[in-house]
């Protein structure tokens, strides 16, 4: 179990849904970073990216609230979840299509006195150690696209999901497998943080270290991290992509049997 779960999550723009979500139960956590859908782009589903990231948070829940008893692990809790939004979508809808809406994916869980992760996509999670450290746990694939930043929708849309690109959760249930995955024993832990790239920009942009995240998130909270991107973001201007982008953050305490 966590001995404290705390998170915070605000929308990019109040004129926008949020498209990130946070999840929490005693002894696991989910943040999901849905992808925003370029203007002009038809995704051939009728379904917006909010209902994606809903339907594949509540069936990560669904079956993360069944407790690790199941023995089955976060890949094939992420496989079978994806597997379950697929499902839920109509006959209209052009699960093929490259531009399906998509999310990222970063999950904790306390299984058998050890903490299990999983990061799909550019969500990392924090692992802070006993000894004071933090280790970063990331999945850079989208960072190493061919070419560099910026990209051009098309380059995205051909990587998207394949071997020569990235991984995202979207309607292919074996994008799971490529999650980074591992697991700490929690005698080695005091506490694990899950952040979509709204927060980690403070890492990626204004010059922060994951140290300073990893004690800014234990010592005043999610809420207060994210208002620090803000004031950021209002004082240096657009430096790439959007102003302000949804920003979720986790910072859960292990408690070790």
């Amino acid at each position: 179990m966590f001995a404290e779960v705390s998170c915070a999550s605000a929308p990019g723009s109040a004129g926008r849904p949020n498209e990130d979500l946070v999840i929490a139960g005693p002894s696991w956590a989910v943040v999901l970073d849905g992808a925003t859908a370029p203007a002009g782009v038809d995704s051939g589903c009728a379904h917006d990216v909010p209902w994606l990231v809903a339907r594949l948070g509540g069936a990560l829940a669904a079956r993360l609230s069944a407790g690790p008893r199941t023995g089955t692990p976060l890949t094939g809790v992420l496989e079978e979840a994806i597997a379950a939004t697929m499902g839920a979508h109509g006959s209209g809808c052009d699960l093929g299509n490259p531009d399906s809406p998509s999310a990222t994916v970063a999950l904790a869980r306390v299984a058998g006195g050890r903490l299990e992760y999983l990061v799909l996509g550019d969500s990392p999670v924090l692992l802070a150690t006993a000894g004071g450290g933090v280790r970063v746990v990331a999945d850079d694939r989208l960072e190493r696209l061919p070419g560099g930043r910026p990209y051009s929708l098309e380059l995205v849309r051909s990587l998207r999901n394949t071997p020569e690109g990235f991984w995202v959760a979207a309607a292919r249930p074996e994008a799971a497998r490529q999650a980074v995955t591992g697991s700490v024993p929690l005698r080695e832990l005091r506490a694990a943080g899950l952040c979509t790239d709204g927060v980690t920009r403070l890492v990626d942009r204004y010059g922060w270290s994951w140290d300073t995240l990893a004690a800014e998130l234990e010592s005043r909270g999610p809420r207060a991290v994210i208002d620090e991107v803000r004031a950021l973001e209002a004082g240096s201007g657009v430096v790439r992509g959007k102003l302000h982008d949804d920003a979720t953050a986790v910072w859960a305490r292990v408690t070790v049997p």
